[in-house]
């Protein structure tokens, strides 16, 4: 289950989605569904996403991370976000 901080960030990551891709108001997007597998985005989008998770959370995300385990769904992003973030702290 995702907590509050994981949940503000993803509403943020569903907003986004909203926004730049068609996916219609009324659709609800399903945090667990597979984003590409569902076609809400191609993999173009999934750069675009990852482009503006590494803006938002001032994050830079190696290639070997870009993978469908981390990207493949929004509870999955949030989850490797989450670990990203404490990541950062730890090392400041």
């Amino acid at each position: 289950m995702i907590g509050n901080g994981q949940s503000d960030i993803a509403l943020e990551i569903e907003a986004f989605i909203r926004s730049n891709y068609l996916v219609a108001d009324s659709k609800h997007l399903h945090r667990e569904e597979s984003l590409i597998q569902s076609g809400i985005i191609d993999s173009t989008g999934i750069l675009e996403l990852i482009t503006f998770l590494e803006g938002r959370f001032t994050l830079r995300f190696e290639d070997d991370e870009l993978t469908a385990e981390h990207f493949g769904s929004i509870d999955q992003i949030v989850r490797f976000l989450h670990a990203k973030l404490d990541e950062k702290r730890s090392q400041l």
